[in-house]
């Protein structure tokens, strides 16, 4: 028997593992897909031959495996297609006029090896939204709860960001920030004088800007901005769990990984209140097996997560484990964005092209912040740049001849807005009745819309990116209510939350402010279907704190006899 079992291995089960393991504790982390080398070959020269589009699906190929993925079009490539998942492969259905996008990475490290690395605190206000205006339920913890767990984690994973004071997007523990080019200076400053209550600050990234000691006692290296992050990256250069947390837990000898192990269900034992470890199928044979452990740590995502509880049916949970509330596979929330608005700068011919750099330009909530009188609740942020438009021919052929300018045209600036999605208790997650998968569990079916808040939201959005970009000196922009006229679909900014929020009373909620289920007290939850709410902004480094600060509480409580 292991003292703890971790269902899955990405961003949160890799913290889970690492903080779990140097507490002293032998941990089982069992991960559904293969296991995978990190880091495939990251030359500069195979980044240009990915900007000449040589290296995508066939479309049939596309079309059968990966219909889903319009949102990650720049993340998928014929060579790290096996860091996604095959919608073919591993099936799911959708309610009837409710379109959803989910984008999986089933291996060993998960979506840490393709995540976006945009890592941002939550602040104050936003564990105190749904209190104040009625969506949803309190949250029952605050940000002073996080704020240390928040520390320690940006301090293992490196981010690299700017001390910007402000409010409602609080400062951490950083590495130098990457710079700003010559253009976003000039627009930064046109912006912000034009938009007093309004701040354009670099984004703040999982990549090693340098390296301190943390990172190096597990072998990472700085990131040489290669950009590409989607592929791996052999220097550990930016945060995954293959990269960081794993080799953290490995070596301290308590972790045990064992891949191509899909987790068909919790064990409950009703005569303890307890669960004693999980059943599993083998990917490759599909012969069963059963885990024991004291505490079991759902990590596989917010969507597998709610699907797995509901699939741990038994005559104690009739509705699946520890959903006396009903409220497992509910409030299903994601971010919402329209198409991006573009504008061209003119001007700055004589700005030279950089190396790439591997996060962009942001813009922090302002909505109902530091501007009132929105027609709308909550807000939203911006992430974008400018970039030199690029011949790419005569870029290629100029590689080697010291001209890096060869073919480059003008510059242009981009925002993309990234809103808030409210709870709702009818955007769910459900199991089928009469489908299974190739293991022989029930695929999840999902059902999830926006709502008028997110439309009248990101019609505000587009028109405001739009009007930033004519004071910062743009032209020919984007037509921004032909952009905000068709919202994406639901899943398709891969920021899934919910499912089996957290929250003070059993009868509302699924697990407390520790992530311990109400209802099983050795059954803990970090991954995103904990969340109350969504924020506005990415909420990775959130999993990232809630995971560790979860793990020493269920190693405090083993230590003292609590479970």
């Amino acid at each position: 028997m292991f003292d703890a079992i971790v269902v899955g291995s990405g961003i949160s089960g890799g913290w889970a593992a690492k903080e779990l393991c140097e507490r002293g504790l032998k941990v089982l982390m069992l991960e559904r897909g293969p296991e995978v080398t990190n880091g495939p070959d990251q030359s500069h020269d195979l980044a240009l031959k990915l900007r000449r589009r040589d290296d995508q699906i066939p479309e049939a190929e596309r079309n059968l495996h990966y219909p889903y993925h319009v949102g990650v079009t720049y993340a998928l490539f014929n060579s790290n297609k096996a860091l996604w998942a095959s919608d073919h492969d591993h099936p799911y259905e959708t309610v009837p006029g409710k379109p959803y996008r989910w984008i999986r990475g089933y291996q060993l490290g998960g979506r840490s090896l393709t995540w976006g690395r945009q890592s941002y605190r939550w602040a104050p206000q936003d564990f105190l939204s749904n209190l104040k205006d009625g969506h949803g339920v309190d949250w029952p913890i605050r940000y002073e709860d996080l704020e240390p767990w928040y520390d320690h984690v940006e301090a293992f994973a490196g981010i690299s960001g700017d001390y910007d004071g402000l409010e409602q997007l609080p400062d951490g523990d950083f590495l130098p920030a990457f710079p700003f080019n010559d253009v976003e200076l000039a627009a930064k400053a046109r912006i912000e004088a034009d938009y007093p209550t309004r701040r354009m600050i670099m984004g703040r990234t999982a990549n090693l800007s340098r390296v301190a000691k943390a990172q190096m006692d597990v072998g990472r290296k700085r990131c040489e901005q290669h950009v590409k992050c989607h592929h791996g990256c052999p220097y550990g250069a930016y945060f995954s769990s293959q990269a960081a947390t794993l080799p953290a837990a490995l070596k301290t000898g308590n972790l045990t990984v064992l891949t191509d192990r899909v987790v068909e269900s919790v064990i409950h034992d009703p005569a303890t209140g307890r669960v004693t470890g999980v059943r599993t199928i083998n990917r490759l044979d599909k012969t069963g097996e059963i885990f024991e452990a004291r505490i079991v740590f759902l990590n596989a995502s917010a969507i597998n997560t709610a699907a797995l509880l509901l699939n741990s049916k038994s005559e104690a949970f009739p509705r699946g484990l520890a959903n006396g509330s009903d409220q497992v596979g509910r409030n299903l929330m994601d971010h919402v964005s329209t198409k991006p608005i573009v504008g061209s700068i003119p001007g700055f011919g004589d700005v030279p092209f950089q190396n790439d750099r591997p996060t962009g330009i942001y813009i922090p909530r302002y909505a109902n912040v530091t501007e009132s009188d929105k027609p709308y609740v909550r807000g939203f942020g911006m992430q974008g740049g400018a970039v030199r438009s690029r011949n790419v021919e005569g870029a290629v052929q100029g590689v080697g001849t010291g001209d890096e300018d060869v073919g480059h045209r003008g510059w242009r600036f981009s925002l993309l807005p990234f809103g808030e999605v409210l709870p709702d208790p009818e955007n769910r997650v459900t199991l089928s009745a009469t489908r299974r998968d190739n293991w022989g569990v029930p695929v999840p079916v999902i059902g999830a819309t926006h709502g008028p808040n997110e439309y009248a939201m990101m019609r505000a959005a587009a028109r405001d990116a739009a009007e930033m970009l004519a004071a910062a000196g743009c032209t020919d922009i984007t037509d921004w209510e032909a952009a905000s006229a068709e919202l994406t679909p639901p899943g398709d900014r891969i920021h899934e939350m919910g499912t089996a929020r957290m929250g003070r009373d059993p009868a509302t909620s699924v697990f407390n402010g520790w992530g311990q289920a109400h209802e099983a007290s050795n059954l803990f939850c970090s991954d995103g279907a904990v969340m109350a709410s969504s924020a506005s902004m990415n909420p990775s480094l959130t999993y990232m704190a809630l995971t560790a600060r979860a793990a020493h509480h269920a190693a405090d409580l083993l230590q003292q006899g609590g479970l």
